[in-house]
């Protein structure tokens, strides 16, 4: 059976894996979701993220609480679906909670948050919303 959509299953792999209060949690390698951990990490949503193996590359999410034990990543929403992509401007870059969350950009210079994007004046396709 054929995957349409990795990025929402990578999403949906990390939300399953924070309800049940897991460490860490395994999702097949791509270089679209290595860039999204990578965004994810530096803004702090995530601890840390590894690829493993040659062939078939699995990529481990370390994913992270506070310290009441409920997880950094209270919410994950996918924008761009491949039945309907969205893109925006730099001007009509989307505010997730009035700032308090990020939205993730893939762009012509790379993957990264909106408030990124938005400091270049560049616009892109919107991946997911974290906050």
């Amino acid at each position: 059976m054929s995957m349409n959509d990795p990025v929402a299953d990578m999403l949906n792999r990390v939300r399953n894996a924070l309800a049940a209060g897991q460490e860490v949690t395994k999702i097949p390698y791509s270089k679209l979701k290595g860039e999204v951990c990578r965004v994810l990490k530096r803004e702090g949503y995530i601890s840390d993220y590894t690829v493993d193996g040659n062939v078939k590359k699995t990529l481990r999410v370390y994913l992270k609480y506070e310290d009441d034990r409920t997880p950094v990543i209270r919410g994950v929403k996918r924008d761009s679906k491949p039945g309907l992509r969205r893109y925006v401007s730099a001007s009509d870059m989307p505010r997730v909670l009035g700032g308090m969350g990020i939205a993730v950009l893939t762009t012509s210079q790379g993957v990264m948050t909106g408030h990124d994007a938005r400091e270049k004046g560049i616009g892109g396709e919107v991946i997911c919303r974290v906050w």
